[in-house]
C-alpha cells in the first residue's frame, strides 16, 4: 500500500542516485515535499525534473554532508520554509575500501565515518527540533547486514560504521520513547547500485533487485504504527 504523504516534509539524503533516488521519488509520487540532499548538482536537477513531470514537489539542497558546515546551517535554511520535519531518510554513505583493517589509508577511514556516522549524529541535532514538531516524524537510517548484523572480513570501515550507525540509530529511538518520533533502520540488502558495483564488480548487476524495489519495505516503515526501534529487512516480493 501506498501510503497517503501529502502534507508530508521528507528530507532523503544521497538523493541524486541509487536508493536515495529511488525513495525520494517515491515519496514526492506519495505526495511528500521532498527536500533532496546530495552533493551532485547534475544528478539532483535530474531528479527535480523527474519529480515535477510526475506531479511532484522537490526543494534541491546541494552540498556536501562532510565537509564545512552546510547541516548545521539546515534549520535556518528550513525554518522560513518549513515548520516541521516529517520524515528524514538519511541514506548518503561510502563504502571505503575493501581490505584488511590494518591496511586501511587513515584518510578512508575517516571519511568513511564522517558520512556514514557522524553526519548523521549531526544530522540529529541540527534537525531534531523539526522533527518534534511532527505529530509523527519518522527517522529511518540505511544499514547493511554487513556491520548491522555479521561482521565481514576485509569490509572494515564501511561494516564498523554501519554497526555504529545502528547504536546511534536505536540510542535516539530510546531517548524519544515519550515523543512522537520513531526510529528505524532498513537493510535493503543488494541492490543494483553504484556502491555495489564498486564492492562486487564481477557480479551481473542485472540478478539484483533495482532501487526502486525497497519503496514497498520504505512505505511499511512509514506505515508501521510509531513505537519502539525496529529494525525492517528488505525481501523481495514475487509479482
Amino acid at each position: 500500500m501506498i501510503p497517503d504523504l501529502s502534507g508530508k516534509t521528507a528530507l532523503v539524503t544521497g538523493a541524486s542516485r541509487g536508493i536515495g533516488r529511488a525513495v525520494a521519488l517515491g515519496l514526492a509520487k506519495a505526495g511528500a515535499h521532498v527536500l533532496a540532499v546530495a552533493r551532485t548538482t547534475g544528478g539532483l536537477e535530474e531528479l527535480d525534473d523527474e519529480i515535477r513531470a510526475a506531479g511532484g514537489v522537490c526543494s534541491l539542497i546541494n552540498f556536501d554532508l562532510v565537509e564545512g558546515d552546510g547541516i548545521e546551517r539546515l534549520p535556518e535554511a528550513l525554518g522560513g520554509r518549513f515548520e516541521k520535519i516529517d520524515i528524514l531518510f538519511a541514506n548518503a554513505a561510502a563504502l571505503g575500501e575493501l581490505g584488511p583493517l590494518v591496511d586501511v589509508d587513515p584518510k578512508i577511514w575517516n571519511h568513511v565515518f564522517a558520512l556514514n556516522l557522524t553526519a548523521n549524529w549531526r544530522l540529529l541535532r541540527a534537525l531534531d527540533p523539526l522533527l518534534r514538531k511532527s505529530d509523527d516524524a519518522r527517522v529511518l537510517f540505511m544499514t547493511s547486514r554487513v556491520g548491522g548484523e555479521h561482521a565481514r572480513a576485509h569490509w572494515g570501515p564501511y561494516g564498523v560504521s554501519k554497526a555504529a550507525l545502528e547504536h546511534l540509530a536505536e540510542t535516539y529511538a530510546m531517548e524519544n520513547e515519550q515523543t512522537s518520533i520513531s526510529v528505524g533502520v532498513i537493510d535493503p540488502g543488494a541492490m543494483r547500485t553504484g556502491m555495489r558495483a564498486s564492492a562486487m564488480p564481477g557480479e551481473d548487476p542485472e540478478t539484483l533487485p533495482a532501487p526502486d524495489a525497497l519503496l514497498p519495505t520504505v512505505f511499511d516503515a512509514l506505515s508501521a504504527p510509531a513505537g519502539p526501534f525496529k529494525r525492517w529487512v528488505f525481501r523481495e516480493r514475487s509479482a
